[in-house]
């Protein structure tokens, strides 16, 4: 279940949609408990952030969440410490900022990774045409590189983005940072299409999802849905029952199969 791509192309693959949740590392109450809870309530994967100074993608939901678990005490190798105590049946994926990585090394930061189990990373802040060198440290050691695809990019990225894909493609919904929308925006779906003939990669949609209502029609077209700040905006808040009851209200909402 560690293979990420595997397990998201059984999702789809029986007739189903992929549910993966967002959670900051490092956040108080954001632990190991959290991650097998998520996991228990039929997350496909699960997303870690891993906090950082100046989160460029973020909205204000997750900056909050990013500055408190940094008071906290928050690093690089604590967060990926947690996934390994974690030790969830489900994929683990890495969402952080190239800084990070860079201050620890590829090779170090890729190592723990591996140690920990994570299957893939996410680092928005490294555009595909600069990734070629840490694409194939990724690969070379079983983590998917994951990138993002955005609205508004030109065929030849969304190609460069198709042909460098592996686990899934990040299908940024709308403009803008993180953060709940009071609708799905359209442009989620012409990302998507963009990609449909490039790539058999699962498409994920994330950013804006703010509701369960949101991700069923996201999954009318895309193979699934990340959702971060609605359920880190109940975390922050310390309401983590709360925020597990809603994980549950979107896997609801987000279909596990054809039937």
């Amino acid at each position: 279940m560690r293979d990420l791509e595997a397990a998201l192309r059984a999702r789809r693959d029986a007739g189903g949609r992929a549910f993966v949740p967002y959670v900051t590392g490092g956040l108080p109450g954001a632990d190991a408990e959290l991650l097998r809870a998520l996991a228990e309530a039929g997350a496909d994967a699960i997303e870690v952030g891993i906090p950082f100074s100046d989160p460029v993608m973020d909205g204000g939901v997750i900056q909050e969440a990013s500055r408190r678990a940094l008071e906290a005490g928050a690093r690089p190798l604590r967060v990926i410490a947690t996934v390994a105590e974690a030790d969830v049946d489900v994929p683990v994926v890495l969402m952080t900022y190239y800084n990070p990585v860079l201050r620890l090394g590829e090779e170090r930061f890729l190592e723990a990774a591996v140690d920990a189990g994570v299957a893939g990373v996410i680092v928005p802040d490294l555009p595909v045409d600069e990734a070629e060198g840490w694409r194939e440290r990724c690969l070379a050691c079983g983590v998917a590189p994951l990138f993002l695809a955005a609205p508004g990019s030109s065929p030849v990225r969304f190609r460069r983005i198709a042909e460098a894909a592996r686990g899934f493609v990040y299908c940024v919904s709308t403009y803008g940072v993180t953060g709940e929308r009071e609708e799905l925006a359209g442009t989620a779906e012409e990302v998507v299409a963009a990609l449909r003939p490039l790539t058999d990669v699962p498409l994920l949609v994330g950013v804006g999802i703010g509701t369960p209502e949101q991700a069923a029609a996201a999954c009318a077209f895309a193979d699934g849905v990340i959702v971060g700040s609605a359920i880190v905006r109940r975390l922050v808040a310390g309401d983590r029952d709360g925020a597990l009851e809603l994980a549950r209200a979107f896997r609801a909402a987000v279909p596990r199969s054809g039937a």
